[in-house]
């Protein structure tokens, strides 16, 4: 059986650690590979590859780091399916989701080959008496990633490509439960040429985030995944002086209108809350129909079709959705179901108890959806993480909106309506950092930038685009006068422009 390997200074370096830990196939239950657990020494030696090569490549042009980029860029073009493979072996999402994962990704390291263009700086001629000033945006250091298992290829593309292309380098450690697809991403960034110790990448669980954390070297470290744990690392790192970006977890709502078109709205709550079995930062998970009228019509139309959800492994060319990623994960969302039917929502479209033909053994979760479920639910105040929707019914718009601003979630959410003012008036009020109108997932493009509010996020950085140039980046300005011209004789006041 294969046991993983770390990336330390541009070779594959196996561990000596003696802990690992299984990595599993979550169509059939069986396990695929061993990880290793890395050591702290493990970790400083990947740390020193990356502070050995910082220097050189924080001193090459941006236009030369550009190029990298666009090498790396048609490399990962040409591998889409082969990257989607690894995602869905270890993941379980269906292979069209994993591409669309890979695409998006992609995305960033397109955005990112416009670096010279993003690290402009500002100047002022004359901002006095013979004197201007220009600002530069210069790198950190040596940055880390630690990324959460259900985009294992995406989410580390939002951080590394920018932080590099900054002219930092890196060390990222992926999920312990997919981390696959990031090895086969980095046989691909080191075809395209990037320089030993730019891109580091070292295995494990707490020890190495803890060691992260604190370690004196790493200048920045950027997080996804639980709001819990977002915290816990935005904490930590900022008392050890680092600049942290943490993403956390979510309660997407999406609202829909007495004149919205239910048809389309299904549509999209379909995709948005079932796809990748709802393990999505972004997933909907709360329906909010304005009326019970529209709320009828809603139930009336999406319980079908959540029935008919084609379910199995991503090799089945027909299925919609597929597993969760671990057992353990399938008897947590299992356990929500119980606590919504325990705390008296309606279980319009029951998912317990679904196995796919010939992968008995795999995390399988059927589709489900509750209907009447009201705020002080458990499955309405936490994050599931599977394919749940829960509906909750809205006598009104203010009362709709009213629910999403006092969730302390605040990642994304939807309107679908066919008033531009409802819209306008939705996304000027709505408390959320992330806002679809008639898009039922509003993942901002790669040169946007992607980022919550309220507990689903711990820093003042949102992820890629701008923000994460800015992140990666530290403001220099200076302000200059040369000798000739100038009066001799010092100054002891503040300067100003008298």
């Amino acid at each position: 059986m294969q046991t993983l390997q770390n990336i330390i200074g541009g070779k594959l370096v196996a561990s000596t650690s003696p802990r690992t830990a299984p990595i599993f196939n979550p169509a059939t239950g069986e396990q695929s590979a061993v990880l290793p657990l890395s050591t702290l020494a493990e970790l400083d030696a990947a740390v020193a590859a990356a502070k050995l090569a910082l220097p050189e490549w924080a001193n090459m042009p941006p236009l030369r780091r550009a190029r990298y980029m666009f090498k790396f860029k048609q490399l990962l073009d040409e591998n889409i399916d082969r990257i989607a493979e690894a995602i869905s072996a270890e993941h379980g999402k269906v292979h069209g989701d994993a591409v669309g994962e890979v695409q998006r990704g992609i995305e960033v390291v397109e955005f990112c080959c416009g670096i010279p263009q993003l690290l402009k700086g500002e100047f002022s001629r004359h901002v006095g008496p013979s004197i201007d000033t220009h600002s530069d945006r210069q790198p950190l250091g040596v940055c880390a990633g630690i990324t959460p298992f259900n985009f294992p290829a995406m989410v580390p593309m939002w951080m590394y490509p920018v932080a590099i292309a900054c002219g930092n380098t890196f060390i990222l450690k992926p999920s312990e439960k997919d981390p696959s697809a990031s090895m086969v991403i980095y046989e691909l960034f080191r075809e395209a040429g990037f320089p030993d110790g730019v891109l580091n990448i070292v295995h494990g669980d707490k020890e190495v985030v803890d060691g992260i954390l604190a370690h004196p070297d790493i200048k920045a470290v950027s997080f996804v995944g639980s709001t819990p744990i977002a915290e816990y690392v935005y904490r930590t790192g900022s008392q050890h002086g680092k600049r942290v970006q943490a993403l956390g977890g979510a309660k997407n709502h999406m609202v829909i209108m007495p004149d919205a078109d239910m048809d389309k709205a299904v549509d999209a709550l379909m995709g948005a809350g079932y796809g990748s079995a709802g393990e999505r930062c972004m997933a909907v998970s709360v329906a909010v129909p304005v009326g019970e009228d529209t709320a009828n019509r809603l139930i009336e139309t999406i319980a079908p079709r959540v029935q008919a959800l084609k379910i199995g492994p991503a090799t089945d060319p027909d299925a919609e959705m597929g597993p969760l990623v671990t057992k353990q994960h399938m008897e947590k969302v299992l356990g929500y179901i119980e606590a919504g039917i325990k705390e008296g929502a309606e279980l319009t479209v029951d998912g317990r108890g679904f196995k796919a033909q010939g992968y008995e053994n795999g995390y399988f979760v059927g589709g489900t959806l509750f209907d009447r479920v009201t705020p002080d639910m458990t499955i309405y105040k936490e994050e599931i993480f599977g394919p749940v929707l829960s509906v909750v019914r809205s006598d009104s718009y203010e009362h709709a909106v009213k629910l999403i601003n006092d969730h302390e979630y605040g990642n994304g959410t939807a309107i679908f309506t066919r008033d531009g003012d409802a819209a306008r008036t939705f996304a000027d009020q709505i408390e959320v950092g992330m806002v679809g109108v008639n898009v039922p997932i509003p993942v901002p493009v790669a040169y946007h930038s992607f980022g919550g509010w309220k507990r689903s996020i711990f820093g003042d950085h949102a992820i890629y685009g701008p923000e994460g140039v800015h992140f990666y980046t530290r403001l220099k300005t200076i302000t200059s006068r040369w000798p000739e011209g100038i009066k001799s004789g010092a100054v002891f006041h503040f300067p100003t422009m008298n």
